[in-house]
């Protein structure tokens, strides 16, 4: 089996939308978004917003909608 984990440091962009599937399954959705900062060559300061969506599923969709809320890292 492979194992793929991805750490996402950001803002919440909205309030999770949590559903429930015909099945009985829960599901959630929300964004996050994160900043980069750097210096280019000129020297100017340059930032950059970058949204990322993520679906959560089962246990882990209950208590994302539970504990996640706009604005929250």
């Amino acid at each position: 089996m492979n194992l793929n984990k991805v750490f996402i440091l950001g803002r919440v962009t909205a309030d999770p939308q949590l559903r429930t599937t015909p099945a009985g399954q829960s599901v959630t959705t929300f964004s996050i978004a994160t900043n980069r900062v750097w210096t280019d060559k000129t020297g100017k300061r340059q930032e950059e917003a970058e949204y990322h969506n993520v679906v959560a599923w089962g246990k882990q969709a209950e208590v994302a909608t539970q504990f996640l809320a706009k604005g929250s890292l």
